[in-house]
This record gives C-alpha cells, structure tokens and sequence, in this order.
C-alpha cells in the first residue's frame, strides 16, 4: 500500500450530511477519472461540492507530492455533521417554530495506484 496521500477540507456546506454520504459511498475506492464520470452524470445537489473537495485533492496531489491525476484513487471519502444555522419561521397566534438548517464538513482523500 502507497503510503503517499493528499487530501482536501471543506467545512460548512449547507447541506445534510445524509444526503452527501449517498454520494460519497458511490466514489468511495474508485480512480479519479471515474469518480469525475460518476458525479458528472449523478443528480444529485450533493455533487456538486463533492466535485469541488475532489477536484482540490487532486490538484494537492499533483502540486505538493508530484502525482499524476490518472494514477489517483479515492483511499478515503467522509462526510461530518457541522453546526447547525438555526431560524425561526412565524406560526399562528404570533408563535415561532424554530427550524434547524444542517451543515456539514467533507473530507477526500487521495493517494497513488499501486
């Protein structure tokens, strides 16, 4: 196993951390040419920002350790809950409903083919 990785960090995406995992288990170990095919033609909201963490691994890849794009796999691929925006939505007889709008933090990591 090559123990050479790059990864990339994005924090407080406003979306549900549920909703990005669906996308994220259909990348997870694949090449990096294929991953781009998949999330490409997925329709997902989620892949678009999935897109962008993977494309940023990549390009870590090849700028701080030399590695060539064709060579990359998906080692690893996860998704956390961040913190939660909260909102008030007004209700009847001048009440307020609160509502919990989720955030989460992608991590990719990529590293060579053996």
């Amino acid at each position: 196993m090559s123990k050479i990785q790059a990864k990339a960090i994005k924090r407080n995406i406003p979306m549900s951390p549920f909703k990005v995992r669906r996308v994220l288990d259909q990348i997870r170990g694949r090449s990096y040419e294929e991953a781009l095919m998949i999330l490409a033609f997925m329709p997902y909201r989620a892949c678009q920002p999935v897109l962008k963490v993977l494309s940023s691994a990549a390009a870590n890849a090849k700028h701080n350790l030399g590695l060539k794009k064709a060579t990359l796999i998906v080692s690893e691929a996860q998704v956390d809950q961040g913190s939660k925006m909260k909102r008030f939505r007004p209700r009847a007889q001048g009440r307020g409903f609160p509502i919990q709008k989720p955030t989460c933090h992608i991590m990719i990591e990529v590293k060579q083919k053996n």
